[in-house]
């Protein structure tokens, strides 16, 4: 108590001047999320808390800011780390680079591979980094109840994690079925997050207003799944927070920020949900957000509202969203309010990034725990395994929707020989393939998908939310089958394949999700992926090929996805067949 008083006592003695400060930033340009203006003030710091804004000038540390513009550190309010695919430790220096101070994570995707193991992982290896990560604790482990995954947790489960001080809530709630019927195990996850007062986060793709007003009466209130204006509006109407995600997979923004107005810019924050390594370190995180918001319209100062106070105030991060006293000294400069480009980034009044490039302490993470590896286990499968029969050359087609996560269901004539489905570029029709791989069942989905423009060859990888089994899609089986096993041997990650060939492949030997390579070794080897994907993928694809098939997997987004156990329509919420007789 004694040693609390004391750094209060010297906090208010700097704040009022009478005291030198631990760094003192003047010359700069500071944005005042709360007035939604640009002020010039000197910033005082101590202890890694900002103390005062107006004339100071006594301090062990001057920085000189030259004009520049001075923001909070950026939030991003919902991310899947394990979406970047490396490890908590070293996606930390990605996004501090970036301005990112601060993330809310679901670590869900490892949950459904590994468990309580999975989550602990988590939280110990971000322990080990500068960036704040705070935890919603996975709700829907699995997804669905028909889904095939690693792990389920129940409401006990989470219980001991509710008093880890990086836990803020409970994460996205996707099983909309078992909160409309009031399911017991759902209903003790609610009501635990009501006995600790913390936020539940939604998971409302494709909701009308029926299912919202189910979704806020079950106490939800944030959602990340809004594809257009009017569901953003639909949701702020009920008093939601909406948050606009920006991601690999899913990108919403342009269509969700002409509705964002001054009376009600309060409810949006920004996210990127899941977003790959390599578009982390080529496009950004939610500073790229914040410029495609400024480009589509919005003032710099509320873009910049959006992406931390806001964020700040919906998960209840009293010190976090601000440049004022008594909030953290996570500070974000540059120097084009309209092209915001970060150059230096403190974390707590210490200097961690600088033109772009972390410069943070590089300190040694711990070792990967046994217990989230050696996750891939299938059998050997042969040819005649992924044969489909197909009735009246008609078929069942999941049709990717560019750049969403919904898909479409379509009925359409298919290519035939001896009465089986073949792969057909002409058509864009290639062979979609889903393996358990958590209990070695041997249980195979197939399907037919529309939309991922394959010349020839195949593609396989263990990331498939949310159960993340193995899925590979291509045009001949035989190419299918090479990189399926490949995957086998690896332990997990990705592979492009082309005549039989492994063309290239990245090793994700963390819950076949991560890489235990650090973040410029893994992009390296994404970058060779990607290469590979222009000798197998046609000239005008429009998507990210990894992240669209990671997605066809996902039985809680509309209209039609692929399990372990074939073809599942979501909105009559039951498996379906390719063709019929």
């Amino acid at each position: 108590m004694d040693q609390h008083k004391e750094q209060l006592r010297k906090r208010i003695e700097v704040a009022a001047g009478k005291r030198p400060a631990d760094m003192i930033i003047k010359n700069g340009q500071v944005i005042d999320v709360f007035n939604q203006r640009v002020v010039e003030k000197d910033i005082a710091i101590v202890d890694g808390l900002i103390v005062g804004l107006g004339s100071y000038d006594s301090a062990e540390e001057m920085v000189d800011a030259a004009g520049m513009y001075i923001a909070p550190g950026f939030i991003d309010g919902h991310v899947h780390i394990e979406s970047s695919m490396v490890r908590p430790s070293e996606f930390a220096k990605v996004a501090l680079s970036r301005g990112v101070t601060s993330v809310v994570t679901d670590p869900h995707e490892i949950a459904n591979v590994c468990g309580k193991a999975g989550i602990q992982f988590m939280m110990d290896d971000a322990a080990d980094s500068l960036l704040d990560v705070y935890f919603m604790l996975p709700s829907c482990v699995p997804a669905a109840s028909l889904e095939q995954n690693g792990a389920h947790l129940m409401a006990d489960d989470l219980e001991g994690f509710y008093h880890n001080k990086q836990v803020l809530g409970l994460a996205e709630v996707m099983d909309f079925p078992a909160v409309e019927a009031g399911s017991d195990d759902m209903m003790d996850k609610v009501l635990a997050a009501f006995y600790y007062n913390v936020p539940i986060d939604g998971h409302g793709a494709g909701f009308d207003e029926r299912a919202l007003n189910i979704y806020k009466a079950a106490g939800i209130t944030t959602d990340h799944e809004c594809n257009t204006g009017e569901e953003a509006l639909e949701r702020i109407e009920r008093g939601m927070h909406v948050l606009i995600r920006q991601g690999s997979a899913s990108k919403d923004l342009a269509s969700i920020v002409p509705v964002v107005t001054d009376r009600n810019a309060h409810r949006f924050l920004f996210c990127t949900d899941d977003k790959g390594l390599d578009e982390l370190m080529e496009e950004g995180s939610i500073d790229d957000n914040v410029r495609l918001s400024i480009e589509h319209g919005i003032d710099p100062v509320q873009a910049i509202q959006m992406a931390t106070i806001n964020a700040a105030e919906c998960y209840g991060l009293k010190q976090k969203g601000a440049v004022a006293p008594g909030y953290e000294a996570d500070l974000v400069f540059f120097d084009d309010l309209e092209n915001i480009k970060v150059q230096t980034v403190y974390k707590s009044g210490v200097k961690v990034a600088g033109e772009g490039a972390y410069a943070g302490d590089s300190r040694e993470a711990d070792s990967v725990v046994p217990a989230v590896c050696d996750t891939v286990h299938i059998p050997e499968m042969q040819e005649g395994s992924l044969d489909i029969p197909v009735y009246h050359q008609q078929g069942t087609v999941i049709e990717v929707v560019p750049n969403r996560l919904l898909t479409h269901k379509r009925r359409e004539e298919v290519e035939v020989e001896n009465g089986l489905f073949v792969p057909s570029p002409a058509r864009d029709q290639s062979k979609l393939v889903v393996v358990e791989r958590h209990q070695n069942t041997g249980d195979t989905g197939l399907g037919i998908v529309k939309g991922l423009k394959m010349n020839n060859g195949a593609i396989a990888s263990t990331v498939a939310h949310d159960s993340h089994n193995l899925v590979a899609a291509g045009t001949s089986d035989k190419d299918i089958l090479t990189a399926v096993h490949h995957l086998h041997d690896m332990g997990g990650g990705l592979a492009v394949v082309q005549n039989g060939k492994v063309l290239a492949s990245v090793e994700l030997e963390i819950a076949g999700l991560m890489s235990k390579q650090d973040a410029p070794a893994l992009y390296d080897g994404l970058k060779k992926i990607d290469a590979a994907l222009e000798r197998v993928l046609k000239n005008d694809v429009d998507i990210n090929p990894f992240l669209t098939l990671s997605f066809l997997t996902l039985p809680v987004i509309p209209e039609l996805k692929l399990t372990t156990k074939g073809l599942f329509d979501t909105i009559q919420q039951k498996h379906i067949p390719v063709s019929s007789s």
